[in-house]
């Protein structure tokens, strides 16, 4: 079961405390959505790209779980794959769309990282499983919501990713080497966002 664009929107709509919150959220899905359609047709394996889509369009629907006044709870900010993933679950979606969720933090979250870094998250393995989800993973690191929003050089996020350990920094590289990297400019003129 794939949820139209149009399903997803209202989604987005029913879930954001703020509109404010739907502008960043949604906006920021839209653009990993563009970047995965933009890295697709040089993935490696085999894709659904209606699936991808939909992942792209869902996977940050639980940040909005995290807003207190207004305000997003960075400090609580590990816990919006899994917030997604149950917000998905109690519309009645399928595991299949459920993990884009709780599948795509970082490059990807192990139960060892969950225990050796005491992450505020239930004891279990996020990690992309399927081509899909690797994918919407990997085009998810390109952008960020920060205050203001940006989109993020492969350069940067290495850099990023490095504090997190080798092993990650050797799956964003695998990643790399295998699928290329996004053309970012278009999409920093289109959203009039700079690349970091």
């Amino acid at each position: 079961m794939i949820p139209s664009d149009e399903d997803i929107r209202a989604l987005h709509e029913k879930h954001a405390p703020t509109p404010e919150a739907f502008e960043a959220v949604y906006t920021h899905c839209r653009i990993v959505c563009a970047i995965a359609e933009q890295l697709l047709p040089r993935f490696p394996e085999p894709v659904d790209a209606a699936l991808v889509r939909a992942g792209c369009l869902l996977h940050d629907l639980g940040v909005y779980r995290l807003y207190r006044d207004g305000v997003l709870d960075y400090k609580r900010y590990i816990r919006h794959g899994v917030l997604g993933h149950e917000i998905l679950a109690e519309e009645g979606f399928p595991e299949e769309l459920c993990r884009f969720c709780s599948c795509h933090t970082g490059m990807g979250v192990t139960r060892a990282d969950v225990t050796g870094q005491g992450l505020p998250i239930p004891v279990a393995d996020y990690v992309p499983g399927t081509p899909e989800e690797r994918l919407v993973m990997y085009a998810d690191k390109f952008h960020s919501k920060s205050a203001p929003p940006a989109f993020v050089s492969p350069e940067s996020y290495a850099a990023r990713v490095a504090r997190f350990g080798d092993d990650k920094v050797a799956l964003f590289q695998h990643l790399r080497d295998t699928v290329g990297d996004p053309d970012l400019a278009p999409l920093a003129a289109r959203y009039a966002q700079n690349i970091v």
